[in-house]
């Protein structure tokens, strides 16, 4: 049977052989020319040699002199059409051959895909989820039709399948026996992945991100198991972070029925928390708010106990009933409840963000480039005389809806110097520069790959952990070691790193506790913290997996 070959593989075969014709046809030329041309006979080697090194230009040594112009028109045709030949032969026949058997160690089909998750197309929504299924050892794959993209993600240790599914359905081959599939592909090509994956005798979940919340529907009737569109939940978080007319502010803590939220706020210098020692604040104690870390020059650190001070211009990140987390914000940022809320960037997120915002019955003034529809200030958002127009100064919060990571870094910065006092809300893309928002001045970020990887771990790994921020965690679990104990006397966080922030009690969920409370065998632990503090946490006091929350 023969062996078919590449186009590029028989287009260098064709030149290697033609190379050969033309040195001897030119070369019979060169010998005919000399003996009748210039009465200089050469022999038939002399003149391949002489053909060979005219096209290579390596040089002729003393064979160099012709005097007829016939002569001298060969010789320049063939110096020409050998640097031709030269520059033609490695762009259009070499190269491509080398970048296509470069390309060939690219996988072509899938591995054994035994407990295996199969992600189609890779970007900064599915960041997120690849770390958490790496952190719980569950092995994945990659299918990406980027050619560039894939040899980056084998490089850096992913295991990864390269091609076009349109044009390649048996890239699916061996995908019946996946663990679970995720597709993060615009969504036509989703539709394709679902389809010709439930063709091939998948049957466990396909789980859909999509960018058209229309489009969830028809996605779930070929195959999905369950379709998301992260890009509004990441407009409702921004929009419930600039509004407290939103709540919750964190909708994965639904889970405690809306009696306790999550707040980031920075501490001015002048505020009364500055400075102080969480023993001294005792914010647990009189509000039943649980400071559970703080980030300080980029870097996000968990509070080791009371003796932690709260850095000015720090922002901490607080877990607690809404009523009592906006006291405590009070104290450290005054916050202005009054005026419009202005939203930088009129995109899909920025569209969803003015949406929410302005069926909450907020203000809003919106900034973009590009006149349009719903856009009241046209400009930048970098320039001084934007945020005059737009009233930043006086505004009540700032949300920046940008989809450039560098920009919204330096837009951050930009406004902060503006308007110092003005709460500043961001978006990211990338989680690894949420950490730069808030160097920049941003008083909470959030990145797509955040809220795609808490909704899409929460529904692949069957858990109820809630993911914060990125370096933190909120777990429900049963009491185990807890059992009998007072949350806050038992040296949980001098322990684990973790904290105690709630407890569920049948219908009831208590979050400020008597000195007389005990945590009893049937009662359900919210607890928060680090993904290591938390890995302390289930050592440390073996908790049980507490019943599914009711409607879950």
């Amino acid at each position: 049977m023969a062996v078919p070959f590449r186009r590029s593989t028989r287009r260098l075969f064709m030149l290697l052989g033609a190379v050969p014709l033309i040195i001897v046809l030119l070369g019979s030329l060169y010998m005919v020319g000399m003996a009748t041309l210039e009465n200089n006979p050469r022999d038939f080697w002399s003149s391949i040699e002489w053909a060979s090194e005219t096209l290579t230009t390596t040089g002729y040594g003393s064979d160099a002199h012709w005097h007829h112009p016939l002569m001298n028109l060969l010789v320049i045709f063939t110096q020409v059409f050998g640097m031709f030949l030269y520059v033609l032969f490695f762009p259009f026949y070499v190269l491509p051959y080398l970048e296509e058997q470069f390309e060939a160690r690219l996988p072509r089909k899938l591995p054994p895909m035994d407990g295996r998750v199969l992600i189609q197309r890779y970007s900064p929504a599915v960041d997120t989820l690849v770390g958490e299924l790496g952190r719980e050892g569950i092995p994945l794959v990659i299918l990406e039709q980027d050619d560039v993209l894939a040899r980056t993600l084998r490089d850096r240790g992913y295991d990864v399948v390269a091609g076009n599914l349109e044009e390649q359905a048996n890239l699916l081959a061996g995908v019946e026996r996946a663990r679970a599939l995720v597709t993060n592909a615009d969504d036509h090509l989703g539709a394709t992945f679902i389809l010709i994956a439930r063709e091939f005798g998948f049957r466990g979940p396909i789980l859909a991100l999509c960018a058209d919340p229309l489009h969830r529907a028809p996605m779930e009737k070929i195959g999905a198991t369950a379709v998301f569109t992260p890009s509004h939940v990441l407009a409702a978080a921004l929009a419930a972070r600039a509004s407290t007319r939103i709540n919750p502010r964190h909708e994965g803590l639904r889970l405690l029925g809306g009696h306790v939220d999550v707040a980031e706020f920075r501490v001015r210098e002048d505020s009364p928390l500055a400075g102080r020692r969480l023993g001294d604040l005792r914010m647990r104690e009189q509000h039943g708010v649980t400071i559970i870390g703080q980030w300080s020059a980029g870097q996000f650190r968990l509070v080791e106990g009371p003796d932690t001070r709260v850095g000015a211009g720090a922002i901490l990140v607080a877990v607690g009933p809404g009523d009592s987390l906006r006291r405590i914000e009070d104290l450290a940022t005054p916050v202005n409840r009054e005026g419009p809320i202005v939203v930088a960037g009129y995109g899909a997120v920025g569209h969803k963000v003015v949406q929410m915002l302005e069926d909450a019955g907020e203000s809003t003034v919106v900034i973009d480039p590009a006149p349009q529809p719903g856009v009241g200030v046209v400009g930048n958002v970098l320039e001084q005389s934007t945020l005059d127009q737009a009233g930043v100064k006086t505004a009540k919060a700032v949300v920046l809806a940008l989809s450039n990571d560098s920009a919204g870094v330096f837009a951050a910065a930009v406004v902060r110097d503006y308007a110092g006092h003005v709460p500043l809300i961001a978006r990211v893309n990338r989680a690894p520069n949420v950490a730069r928002l808030y160097e920049a001045g941003a008083d909470f970020a959030l990145s797509i790959g955040q809220v795609a990887g808490q909704i899409l771990a929460g529904q692949l790994l069957d858990r109820d952990d809630l993911i914060l921020e990125e370096q933190l965690r909120f777990i429900r679990v049963g009491p185990g070691g807890l059992a009998g104990a007072h949350p806050w006397k038992a040296q949980v966080r001098e322990r684990t790193g973790a904290a105690v922030v709630a407890v569920e009690r049948g219908e009831r969920v208590v979050v400020n506790f008597e000195p007389g409370f005990r945590v009893e065998a049937g009662d359900v632990v919210f607890v928060c913290g680090s993904a290591r503090s938390l890995d302390r946490y289930r050592e440390e006091f073996r908790p049980a997996a507490p019943p599914r929350p009711a409607g879950s």
